[in-house]
């Protein structure tokens, strides 16, 4: 066996329940996991690109893969002792501290107005800097969350998670089914009167304590996000998420001011120069952070971290139908950040339930409360099982990437 070796898995697992929103539908998974061995251990990575959110495709990352200097990766993973390597990863930042250089690797984007684009190159990033990360948990014995900066809130023991009203649900089996309640988020339609309808059905029943979010994903207009705002918060809602088009900062800084209701921003920060940007305009009270949107783990706590010195919000979010350790990269954020205004917990236990989960033991959540624990550890806590064998499409050894090929690994 080679002393260092890579493997890269394409995953579309089919998804028992679909989701819908605005920006997308989706009814399987669309994740690339990456697992790299080192002298006999293992860390693994996983992003989730979304052309619509930077984009990248996982066909774009998978192309780009191609072109990162893994020798020189490796190398420094053998030369370097883990927890100086970890040092360096948190004061530096994974391409500096690798001595690799993402943005020459590429990817090509696919979104419109995407190309060169801030966070062009993030779910690369993030598939290989979790997957070091892993790693390194290993080889030092600790969980996630020592992985990351102590912001100096104690850890909680569990957290409560937010529900997604998405478009393939009525608001009534919502309610019915998916409580206890935290927090609300709720995927606008197309229609503003049912949008208005939905959330006083959820102020009607949840009453005035718990908060209430509609995401737009990009969909309204300027002219209409005004008057379909002020209609959302006298229905009940407190926030609105990406409302307008990515980076609208002028119209932003004009909702917020006109229509009294607050705006966390999602796809419009990639970067924490879109962040800077955000501020400086005036144009949101909150962001989304994401792990694989937001280049990483450790990006996605500089993020955090800036929101908080800023006195911004923010929520700490998943990408829809995450699959393996991308799922516990986030929740080791939230548990290092229990100031957020709300957590996201994913559905992969209602997506995936059965025996094609490519991951063991399974990154559950309490559904009897609605709360998370924090990731088990080492690391993000998950091992590949068989169901993820059929998946894999690349392998590297020996200084190249080789492609599996359908019958070496049918499905």
């Amino acid at each position: 066996m080679s002393e260092a070796e890579a493997r890269l898995y394409r995953v579309a697992l089919p998804m028992r329940v679909g989701f819908d929103h605005p920006a997308a539908r989706r009814s399987t998974s669309d994740s690339l996991v990456l697992s790299l061995t080192v002298d006999g251990v293992t860390g693994l990575g996983e992003c989730a690109p979304r052309a619509y959110v930077t984009g990248e495709t996982t066909a774009s990352v998978t192309e780009a893969l191609h072109r990162v200097p893994m020798d020189r990766l490796f190398a420094r993973l053998r030369e370097v002792p883990p927890e100086e390597l970890l040092a360096r990863l948190r004061a530096d930042g994974f391409e500096a501290a690798l001595g690799l250089d993402l943005t020459a690797a590429g990817p090509e984007t696919e979104a419109e107005g995407a190309e060169g684009a801030e966070g062009a190159h993030n779910n690369l990033l993030c598939l290989l800097e979790t997957a070091v990360l892993d790693l390194l948990a290993h080889r030092l014995s600790v969980p996630a969350t020592d992985l990351l900066p102590d912001a100096g809130f104690p850890e909680p023991a569990t957290l409560p998670v937010s529900q997604v009203l998405d478009l393939s649900l009525g608001v009534d089996t919502f309610l019915d089914t998916r409580g206890p309640f935290h927090f609300v988020k709720v995927k606008a339609s197309e229609d503003i009167d049912r949008d208005v309808r939905t959330v006083g059905a959820i102020r009607d029943r949840l009453g005035p304590k718990v908060p209430v979010m509609v995401d737009a994903n990009m969909s309204w207009t300027p002219a209409t996000a005004v008057p379909y705002a002020r209609r959302l918060r006298d229905a009940g809602a407190e926030l609105v998420e990406e409302p307008l088009p990515r980076r609208s900062w002028d119209a932003l800084r004009t909702l917020r001011r006109e229509s009294g209701i607050r705006v966390m921003l999602d796809e419009s920060v990639c970067t924490l120069a879109d962040a800077r940007a955000a501020v400086a305009a005036e144009a949101c009270d909150a962001v989304n952070v994401r792990v694989a949107k937001n280049g990483g783990l450790l990006n996605a706590a500089r993020l955090v971290a800036y929101a908080r010195g800023a006195g911004l919000a923010f929520q700490i979010g998943v990408q829809v139908a995450e699959t393996g350790p991308l799922i516990n990269a986030g929740r080791a954020l939230a548990f290092r950040s229990p100031d957020a205004l709300t957590v996201e917990a994913g559905q992969s236990d209602r997506f995936f339930p059965g025996p094609e989960m490519i991951v063991a033991p399974r990154p559950l959540v309490d559904r009897r409360a609605n709360t998370l624990a924090p990731p088990p550890g080492p690391g993000f806590g998950v091992r590949l099982t068989p169901s993820a064998a059929p998946w894999a499409v690349l392998t590297w050894a020996d200084g190249r990437w080789s492609p599996i090929t359908p019958e070496e690994n049918p499905r």
